[in-house]
């Protein structure tokens, strides 16, 4: 299968007949057909639907159907790409990646649940919320917020951690108190780990920014729960459900909240513009140092 998928650049990704996956620009040097429209696997290359050109995993054009030489241009640029637990991750800078996403156990977690969001907006605003203490209490009503750590950068790494506490229907209580891991690579992938300790849920919640042209970024987001092992915690007419089950029922649920979560920072988002120099008080969380760490993902002028 073709997949034409937003990076940067309109991109192509695909997987040969022997499982090699591959992320290329979408548009074939030959005569500009959109690789992602009606191209097709054939072996170990992409099929160009125009006129028939095939490229390799490495964007080589490796036979015409003319036969003859192959035109030196015809060269398609070829983009990283990893599979990690159950994503396809595509690098969007120039180059060899400067850092990779670490792998994760799923053993026991429900598969994602995902939605996505096209936004006029940069990653860099998304990534900020993660630290962005004071919008938690007026945007999305959470309470008594407070650290667990401070701050932990390290590369291309930030790491925040939370306690909080929110009302939520979904599990059953009026209000529960969890606590929130924060896992930042870049500007386009975060890991959030939360776990409502009280009632024996956890959840991993993913954020996943990509920038396609000048102001606009592609968010996808995605939520997965670990099995339940106490269905009775969660609430006591849930004694008998099976974990699996019930997990998976909560995922869906709260795939669905999630969304209406950012569906409140949307129109902030989009209608913000960018401070150079906030004035920053106590109790905005350490928006400051996420700024400076942030400045690495840059290119220097």
């Amino acid at each position: 299968m073709v997949r034409r998928v937003l990076a940067g650049q309109q991109r192509v990704l695909f997987r040969t007949a022997s499982g090699t996956l591959a992320l290329l620009d979408a548009y074939c040097p030959h005569l500009g057909a959109d690789l992602g429209v009606g191209g097709r696997v054939v072996g170990e290359s992409l099929r160009c639907p125009f006129h028939g050109f095939c490229f390799d995993v490495a964007g080589a054009c490796v036979s015409t159907p003319y036969g003859g030489k192959i035109p030196p241009t015809a060269q398609i640029a070829s983009h990283p790409v990893r599979e990690h637990h159950g994503l396809l991750l595509g690098w969007v800078g120039s180059g060899t990646p400067t850092f990779e996403i670490p792998a994760l156990d799923t053993t026991g977690w429900t598969a994602w649940h995902a939605h996505a969001f096209d936004l006029a907006t940069h990653p860099q605003e998304i990534a900020e919320n993660s630290v962005d203490v004071g919008h938690l209490a007026a945007v999305h009503d959470y309470q008594n917020v407070a650290p667990l750590a401070p701050l932990a950068v390290d590369g291309p790494q930030l790491r925040a951690r939370y306690v909080f506490e929110r009302p939520r229907p979904l599990f059953g209580a009026a209000r529960v108190r969890a606590e929130m891991d924060i896992h930042q690579w870049g500007l386009g992938y975060a890991l959030v780990e939360v776990d409502v300790v009280s009632l024996g849920v956890r959840t991993r919640q993913l954020v996943l920014a990509t920038p396609t042209t000048t102001g606009r970024t592609y968010l996808r987001i995605a939520m997965a729960v670990h099995h339940i092992a106490a269905p009775g915690r969660v609430h006591p007419l849930l004694s008998l459900v099976p974990g699996g089950w019930l997990a998976n029922r909560m995922a869906s649920a709260a795939i669905r909240q999630y969304a209406g979560d950012v569906a409140q920072d949307v129109p902030i988002w989009e209608a913000k513009g960018w401070t150079d120099r906030p004035a920053l008080a106590e109790g905005d969380g350490p928006i400051g140092p996420y700024r400076r760490w942030a400045k690495q993902f840059y290119p220097v002028a």
